[in-house]
């Protein structure tokens, strides 16, 4: 007998009661807290449940993946948790926990500091409305709806009726048709979901299952079936209608809203699965609420969580790196997210660390998605135990995407070497001080540069048309407006720079470059331009007047680059561009 079966067993309709028990303690309003969600789905995920100290827990199994739902119910979730820990060690697998709720991710950091990697899953997120807005439409954003609504109804004769042992296999037999109309689209998990639509057929009573029909000219055309999930919320577990009858998805939504779902204040429509026609057909419902949901997998590298985290942070950059407290906050509150630094706890707190910021890359004449790379760090006391080599290795199995990142120092080259980096960016940086300004000066018969504010959308849009070529780093407009305001902040500034009469030029044809610096002491620091040496030239000595600067310098940044087991196979453009290391 496995472990897990002194304890979880496959889930019947006898569990009904106690399950609905248990729910209606917590009274959660995700789409997974449902008995007849756990029971349609049980032969697809293999779903057991148990009661663990007072709590409901349900398992699920998906090939390799064993997953559990965190504990639901008044008993000792904590308990319930531990005991979950030590059936899964004693199985010789991690315990993974989803989906969580923005409570339980708090409740879990407390519990477990530095035990489990929470991510939230996008795909998952549920997609909950007013019921008055499904049900009147209301508003411009819903004025498409309602025109769809009336192209319906002018088409033919319609009617709406609830979904009843005597109609029920009409339903069926829709379903059938509507997979013939879907055929070339069709998948394992739109096979798997069909399965399940059946089981909800062949058990609406027993579940506790409403459903509504449309019928036009006589036939039904869509249905949809829900339940009660709390005290305010109705859920939504299925929704079809033929796909080219105009109107018919719309029209089955609001009637089901009007009928079935009466004396509630929200209305469940599920995730998107990340579909992206399923995700741009809930989203133009405009959701209320987008419900996040967590997974909580147990690791020995987790993800930093700003609140709880940040003061450890800070102690480890300052240690490391020296950098005054300003910097580091600014960066901690500009650039931290939930899921973008990893750590590795000892003595109950993050002692070494790694951020890894989005970015896109351009090889082999394609954009993929990569991570840069930034403040490597391990207090001095914890090192010797590889934990930084530990937090990018476990980067390079996670991500599966290159890794990007510019050496702090020349001693460093080696050691990433050593972990797989090669080298892609060349740097070089030029200094101008001195005798070097006069030599500088623009003469008066040459144009002289305009500078004029830039957005960072547009500061974006020049650098791609300027700067992009294989081995190129794309940072998006929230990225760049960052380092926008950390320039701006230690005295410098960004600019787009012409040297033709901004009054005059075409706006068809910009051929703007772009200027970002900082001002460190005296020195004018130019972080990066698109200029060209003489073109830069003819602004640094004015920029150098204005500034109060007496040397600067400019270049580029060197950088390495790490290629996932995918893509091993791809040169390396050892003169890539990635100048901005935006921190």
């Amino acid at each position: 007998m496995k472990p897990e079966e002194t304890v979880f067993h496959e889930i019947t309709l006898q569990d009904k009661a106690w399950m609905d028990r248990k729910f209606a303690e917590d009274d959660r309003n995700a789409c997974e807290y449902s008995f007849a969600n756990n029971f349609m789905w049980r032969n697809v995920y293999q779903v057991r449940v148990a009661e663990l100290h007072g709590c409901l827990v349900v398992r699920f199994i998906d090939g390799e993946i064993h997953c559990f739902s965190f504990p639901v119910g008044n008993g000792d979730k904590k308990a319930a948790v531990e005991e979950l820990l030590a059936i899964c060690h004693e199985e010789g697998i991690q315990l993974l926990i989803a989906p969580a709720s923005e409570q339980d991710r708090a409740q879990m950091l407390e519990w477990f500091p530095g035990r489990f990697l929470i991510e939230g899953d996008r795909n998952d997120y549920d997609y909950i409305y007013t019921r008055e807005k499904l049900a009147t439409l209301a508003g411009k954003k819903l004025h498409g709806k309602r025109n769809h609504i009336a192209r319906f109804k002018d088409s033919g004769d319609w009617s709406y009726e609830p979904m009843t042992a005597e109609n029920v296999e009409e339903c069926r037999t829709m379903t059938y048709t509507w997979i013939h109309m879907r055929e070339e689209k069709w998948n394992e998990e739109m096979n798997q979901e069909i399965s399940v639509l059946h089981e909800a057929f062949d058990h609406m009573q027993e579940l506790g299952l409403v459903g509504g029909v449309l019928r036009r000219d006589g036939q039904i055309v869509a249905f949809s079936i829900g339940e009660r999930l709390n005290s305010e919320t109705f859920v939504v577990h299925f929704e079809k209608a033929y796909p080219d009858l105009q109107g018919a998805y719309p029209m089955i939504n609001q009637q089901f809203v009007l009928h079935e779902c009466e004396g509630y204040a929200y209305v469940n429509r599920e995730e998107d699965t990340g579909d992206p026609g399923l995700r741009k057909a809930k989203l133009s419902y405009y959701p209320d609420i987008l419900l996040p949901k967590y997974e909580l997998e147990e690791s020995s590298v987790v993800y930093a969580d700003p609140e709880r985290d940040a003061p450890y942070i800070q102690e480890i950059w300052q240690k490391c790196f020296g950098d005054e407290e300003d910097y580091i906050q600014f960066y901690l509150k500009h650039r931290m997210t939930r899921e973008n630094m990893l750590v590795i706890f000892r003595d109950g707190r993050p002692v070494s660390m790694a951020s890894f910021l989005p970015v896109q890359y351009l090889c082999n004449g394609a954009y993929v998605d990569a991570r840069y790379v930034y403040a490597v760090a391990t207090l001095p006391e914890y090192r010797g135990q590889k934990l930084a080599e530990q937090i990018l290795r476990f980067a390079e199995e996670k991500y599966q995407m290159p890794l990007i990142l510019s050496p702090a120092e020349e001693s460093l080259t080696r050691y990433y070497e050593n972990l797989g980096f090669k080298n892609a960016f060349r740097g070089e940086r030029k200094n101008v001080s001195g005798s070097d300004i006069t030599a500088l000066e623009v003469k008066d018969t040459e144009p002289v540069a305009c500078t004029e504010p830039v957005t960072p959308e547009e500061y974006v849009r020049i650098r791609d048309e300027k700067c992009a070529k294989e081995g190129y780093v794309h940072w998006d407009a929230d990225a760049v407006s960052y380092a926008m305001e950390l320039a701006a902040s230690c005295g410098g500034g960004t600019a787009a720079v012409s040297c033709e009469d901004k009054n005059t030029r075409n706006e068809q044809e910009d051929d703007r470059d772009i200027l970002m610096y900082d001002i460190r002491e005296k020195e004018l620091v130019i972080l990066e331009t698109t200029l060209s040496d003489d073109a830069l030239s003819q602004v640094l000595p004015q920029l150098m007047a204005e500034t109060g600067t007496s040397a600067a310098s400019y270049g580029r940044e060197r950088g390495m680059i790490w290629l996932p087991e995918t893509m091993a196979d791809l040169p390396v453009a050892d003169d890539g561009y990635l100048a901005l290391t935006l921190g």
